[in-house]
């Protein structure tokens, strides 16, 4: 069978998926047939039909045409009708990541991995390089509000995407350049201990082009561990991080870091590289995620200062710490944290934001797997918060445990409440919230949805 091209017909299920979307619009914006089917209706069923690609409701065999290449993720099932019929006809089935690299073909590929964030720092590296008059493709798991879109095919020769390593897809890339964010573990239903997870992440680097560039934070063990691996091979390396919580030699040094509720900077200094950064978006972990950014910039032939200016027109990406409302003196945001490590940052994030106002956070967990191997980490992350309201388990690609739900989470932290219906969770977070304070809808699942209900209980509560 032969490989496939562009010329190719492409089909897409799960089609509305953050990276499945992606890939969509990029595909037919390189000139490729594509469709696809999703669960229900979305906005970015509505974004996809607007560019071409005809996106079905509910998934049905009828929907695969015979000639289609087929695209899957690790959450489509076997049992799914349309990849059933499309194994039965012998039809070719490729990975997301697969797609995504024939997209990017031709291009100098960017690769943004790690634990957490991915979105923001290729986000952040894709607006940059933007903002400085190159015109970057990029592939990412969260809307850009500069772009409206998280896919965009530039009519330049570098390509910015997210390195998923949920699944080991990572691995269908060759990058020129690579980002690892952190190697913290994670997807542990998958890789069964740090060294598994860690070792992909030693994998993915292999994966660079001769001559590439492997970019990594000092700042993590994990990272650095790959780091060192990787430098052993003879990999061109640069760490960065601040000198006094890094765990290795930092080469691009991070210093004089200032963090407030509307923005954050520091001055960054690689050799006799320097520049001041000024970013838009607060929190020290985007201080480190701008710095991966930086250097991925100055390695595409950007002047230092030039490249960290272009990083302060992000403003942020969908879902990471989204403002979406206020009502009187309370504050509503939308945060994807499905991490402890990421909750954490979340938090603090929501703190600078309220003042002296409190934070409740209305936290609902991603997968079966994830809550079982972090509930007490989970719990201690969610224990910065004034008032916690736990949903039930988004199970996604998971069938439900039995004896597993959100109280296993909800019961290690004192005073917290577990609300299974993730409304009626909402609604109670809402209620719990004063003026002057700041709510957190959080959660990689379909807590987001929850936004409205929190806005319409405040309308409701008055003063």
């Amino acid at each position: 069978m032969s490989e496939p091209s562009l010329r190719d017909r492409f089909h897409l299920i799960g089609i509305g998926g953050a990276g499945m979307s992606v890939v969509a619009e990029l595909l037919a914006s390189r000139g490729a047939v594509v469709t696809g089917s999703d669960r229900e209706e979305s906005a970015a069923l509505d974004h996809l039909r607007s560019v071409g690609v005809r996106a079905y409701v509910g998934h049905d065999a009828s929907h695969v045409d015979p000639a289609s290449v087929v695209v899957v993720s690790t959450a489509i099932r076997e049992d799914n009708p349309e990849l059933t019929i499309a194994r039965e006809r012998g039809q070719r089935v490729i990975h997301r990541s697969q797609a995504l690299a024939l997209a990017a073909s031709g291009m100098r590929f960017v690769g943004v991995a790690g634990a957490h964030g991915k979105t923001s720092t290729s986000g952040m590296l894709a607006v940059g390089l933007a903002a400085c008059g190159f015109d970057p493709s990029v592939a990412v798991g969260g809307v850009l509000p500069q772009l409206g879109t998280g896919a965009h095919l530039g009519g330049g020769d570098i390509f910015v995407a997210e390195a998923d390593e949920s699944d080991g897809s990572f691995l269908n890339y060759s990058p020129s350049i690579e980002i690892v964010t952190n190697v913290e573990p994670d997807h542990m239903d998958r890789y069964h201990s740090r060294e598994e997870f860690e070792e992909v992440f030693v994998e993915f680097a292999r994966r660079l082009v001769p001559g590439g560039l492997l970019v990594t934070c000092a700042q993590d063990a994990g990272a650095v561990r790959v780091a060192r691996s990787a430098r052993d091979r003879g990999v061109r390396v640069v760490t960065y991080g601040r000198k006094e919580r890094s765990l290795c030699d930092v080469d691009a040094v991070i210093s004089d870091v200032r963090v407030g509720e509307h923005g954050a900077g520091a001055e960054l200094t690689w050799g006799l590289r320097r520049a001041s950064l000024r970013l838009r978006v607060s929190g020290e972990h985007n201080v480190l995620n701008a710095a991966a950014a930086w250097v991925a910039g100055i390695e595409c032939g950007l002047d230092p200062q030039v490249i960290a200016d272009g990083l302060g027109n992000f403003t942020g990406a969908a879902r990471r710490f989204e403002a979406r409302g206020s009502v009187g003196g309370r504050r509503l945001f939308d945060d994807y944290a499905h991490h402890p490590t990421e909750v954490e940052a979340a938090i603090r994030q929501a703190r600078i934001v309220a003042g002296s106002g409190e934070v409740t956070v209305v936290f609902q967990p991603h997968l079966y797997s994830r809550t079982i191997v972090f509930a007490e980490r989970f719990a201690q992350a969610l224990s910065g918060a004034d008032r916690v309201v736990v949903a039930g388990i988004y199970g996604a690609r998971e069938d439900p445990v039995p004896g597993v739900d959100s109280s296993l989470i909800a019961s290690r932290i004192p005073g917290a409440s577990y609300v299974e219906d993730m409304h009626e969770a909402a609604r109670l977070a809402a209620s719990l919230t004063r003026d002057g304070g700041v709510c957190v809808t959080m959660g990689a699942g379909s807590i987001t949805r929850c936004a409205p209900e929190v806005l319409d209980q405040w309308k409701r509560m008055g003063p």
